[in-house]
């Protein structure tokens, strides 16, 4: 079982594409780690998710959508608190950008479980859930916990700079974590605000590296000196929401499909098999770029089962 642990929130997404601040908004499940898991749970991985959502009629929606993508929602918290709303504006090319209401709200009290699912194979973290204050040192806890068990641990650091107050001091948080991710995946755009270089962070802990750059497809890293790249797929973009939490379900569906959900294995794997893995997660996040709001494939959409 693949575990993701992080917020589940509502995105207000324009209505039918319109663009603009007064365009009528739509409700639409989301949040990074959600959209991970229920992609998970949609290319058919045993997959539960680990958070705290609110009883208010959008926590019930949110795990409706978990529920109806096979996932275990027994792990998940509940609480009183309001659900996070992302206020989501979309620009001429379908890149979305994000405005946050999170005073008070449900996942922002996430607590450190005693345990997680028997038989976890790995754990997948980013996002709002390791910058927001206290669920954040929560979600950090169970990070270094599992990893030093030896579970699989995967982070999107997923960076929205509207949340983080201090930069300086979130740049040396996110340092102190790698020692503790066996993978890490994030956009161009991530790493030049976070600063440093594959290579670098190769150096601190993970065994690879993959960095994304939107429509011109991806590449990977990895501990043992390897680098493989692939190209995009091309698509009419309707919006990017979802995309990057799209790539992370696929790439984590598709090593563990090769039994490679440890750092030694992601590490060693050869450059064949990994410009498959990529062009597996390229093809996924095409289609969930194809269609409003983050609305990732099932397994039955994308040829090549798990991209082998």
């Amino acid at each position: 079982m693949i575990v993701v642990a992080g917020e589940a929130l509502i995105d207000l997404v324009p209505q039918d594409g319109l663009r603009g601040a007064l365009s009528a908004l739509a409700p639409r499940l989301g949040g990074g780690p959600y959209n991970t898991a229920v992609a998970l749970g949609r290319l058919g991985s045993p997959t539960a998710f680990c958070s705290r959502v609110s009883l208010d009629a959008f926590g019930e929606a949110l795990l409706g959508g978990l529920r109806a993508a096979d996932v275990d929602v027994s792990y998940v918290q509940r609480g009183p608190e309001p659900t996070t709303l992302a206020l989501t504006s979309i620009d001429g090319d379908g890149s979305a950008a994000y405005s946050f209401y999170v005073d008070g709200t449900a996942d922002r009290l996430f607590a450190t479980p005693r345990r997680v699912p028997d038989g976890v194979r790995a754990l997948s973290f980013g996002t709002c859930s390791l910058v927001l204050e206290p669920g954040a040192s929560a979600y950090e806890e169970l990070m270094r916990r599992e990893a030093a068990r030896g579970v699989f641990t995967a982070l999107d650091p997923n960076i929205r700079p509207g949340l983080i107050a201090d930069a300086d001091a979130y740049r040396a948080r996110f340092k102190s974590w790698l020692p503790s991710v066996a993978l890490l995946k994030l956009s161009e755009e991530d790493a030049r605000w976070l600063g440093g270089t594959p290579a670098e962070w190769l150096a601190s802990g993970p065994a690879a590296v993959v960095v994304t750059r939107g429509g011109d497809g991806l590449s990977v890293f990895t501990r043992e000196g390897g680098e493989v790249s692939v190209p995009g797929v091309p698509v009419d973009v309707v919006d990017t929401i979802g995309a990057g939490d799209t790539v992370n379900a696929a790439l984590l569906h598709s090593l563990a499909a090769r039994d490679a959900l440890s750092a030694r294995t992601a590490a060693g794997l050869g450059g064949d098999a990994w410009a498959e893995v990529l062009r597996f997660a390229a093809r996924a996040a095409a289609v969930t770029c194809s269609r409003a709001g983050a609305e990732p494939p099932y397994a039955r959409e994308l040829d090549g089962g798990a991209g082998r």
